[in-house]
């Protein structure tokens, strides 16, 4: 395989120009997540209705109704197609259109959202107005159908913090520089931001015994990730090209993969993660496509002297601009800052540009047997950790497991996630010369384990 064509969604048009502006007064909002030049997906109705779910892009502090503006007839050919597509429960129809479907999408609703409009898409704002719904009044499903989920390992900070813990002497396996790790996970159990678990219960083995225990989690983590959503998928026997894998998706969430850490220690010799993995994932609602994040791109690089990429995971595209730059934050709130009314406190800050594999990479190694993967399907990029100790994506690194606990506002400390606290992740690019995008939040709470009867 050989790799010279950029992808086409890594080109800059008229959606990104950072002087854009949108007759909604609220896209135009210091610091707020989706202006004019994001516009990115998600899966909506308004709270306490039995309305049906529908697919929805986010502009200011309201919702486009894809499912109005295709009623409404409000958008011409493609753009017109891919808005039926996303008036569905779950967006898997508008994925599998392709990335042509989905940047007439974009292209047709910036022309219609900007003040003045646009020749080539006279769109009424009256007309496009009568087809948002506010945010405040919203709740959310999981966007997509998901038929499977792949977490990845593309960190190569975590995966060194992780090694040093339980191998002081050999804390990176010789595969991980040549070889994306990942392993399949569960979708059953992956939810939407708002989501509420129980600690789950599991066999762990206490340091010094002799038998194993069976009980709730101890040691209960995040792992602060993104998440890739293919689009079009591949033929089963036929891999995507890494010149044209970043063509097959759909866009990129928010993703904290839960952990229970003593469960996982016990168990997932030899075959990997199972019950420490499987009892929670929760996505962030909103959706950012990778057109919306072309301004964010920035060089994929390798340390001096580390092997550079095998032929079919490497191409100019992906050297030159094959990484982003989304900046990530972990937000952690205890019930006692809850009922003293304060909110999440910042317990990490990092950026997606340090991870050691690629979208494109990800997507090409997953297929490069000839696995098919499908409009919906999610891959987890594994948790996002930089270069320094502030800057990890699990707790049981922030601590090193367990022996350095984190301080909190008011006095309070945690080493692992306690029963009622909530996560946030945030994510967001900016950067001198575009327009600030973000992707929203993605919550998650931990409820108490389930009590065993008899």
């Amino acid at each position: 395989m050989t790799a010279q064509n950029t992808p086409r969604q890594d080109v800059l048009n008229e959606t990104h120009h950072p002087a854009l502006q949108s007759w909604l007064p609220s896209a135009q909002a210091a610091g707020g997540d989706f202006p004019i030049q994001n516009l990115p997906f998600a899966v909506f109705r308004r709270q306490g209705t039995g309305e049906a779910f529908r697919g929805g892009v986010a502009i200011g502090d309201q919702i486009i109704d894809l499912a109005a503006v295709a009623q409404a007839g409000l958008l011409k050919g493609a753009a017109a197609a891919a808005a039926q597509a996303g008036a569905q429960d779950k967006l898997n129809a508008l994925m599998a259109l392709g990335a042509p479907a989905w940047r007439a999408l974009r292209l047709a609703l910036s022309r219609a959202l900007r003040q003045g409009g646009h020749p080539e898409n006279p769109v009424e704002q009256a007309a496009l107005q009568a087809c948002l719904v506010p945010q405040a009044e919203a709740e959310y499903d999981v966007p997509a159908r998901i038929g499977d989920y792949t977490d990845f390992y593309t960190s190569i900070h975590h995966a060194t913090n992780i090694g040093k813990q339980f191998r002081p002497d050999n804390a990176l396996l010789p595969n991980y520089k040549w070889v994306p790790i990942g392993y399949h996970g569960r979708t059953s159990s992956i939810g939407v931001s708002g989501q509420q678990f129980r600690r789950p219960l599991g066999q762990t083995m206490p340091p010094g015994a002799s038998a194993p225990s069976f009980g709730p989690c101890k040691r209960l983590d995040i792992e602060l990730e993104l998440g890739i959503y293919v689009g079009s998928g591949n033929t089963l026997g036929e891999a995507l090209d890494i010149t044209d894998a970043e063509d097959h998706v759909f866009g990129i969430c928010l993703l904290n993969d839960w952990s229970a850490r003593d469960i996982q220690g016990w168990e997932y010799q030899p075959l990997g993660p199972f019950l420490a993995k499987n009892f929670a994932t929760t996505v962030s609602p909103w959706v950012v496509t990778l057109e919306a994040l072309a301004p964010y791109r920035v060089a994929f690089t390798r340390p001096e002297g580390d092997p550079q990429p095998m032929a079919y995971l490497d191409s100019a595209a992906n050297r030159s601009g094959g990484a982003f730059d989304i900046q990530l934050q972990v937000g952690l709130q205890t019930p006692q800052m809850r009922a003293d009314g304060q909110a999440d406190a910042s317990i990490c800050r990092t950026s997606y540009r340090h991870a050691y594999w690629t979208v494109a990479q990800m997507l090409t190694h997953h297929t490069v047997n000839g696995c098919n993967l499908q409009p919906g399907d999610l891959l987890g990029s594994g948790t996002l950790s930089g270069p320094t100790l502030d800057q990890a994506g699990a707790l049981i690194e922030l601590t090193t497991g367990g022996k350095n606990p984190i301080a909190l506002p008011g006095g309070e400390q945690r080493t692992w996630l306690e029963d009622g606290d909530s996560v946030v992740l945030r994510g967001w690019c900016e950067r001198e010369g575009a327009a600030r995008i973000g992707f929203g939040e993605c919550v998650g709470t931990v409820l108490p384990a389930r009590t065993l009867e008899g």
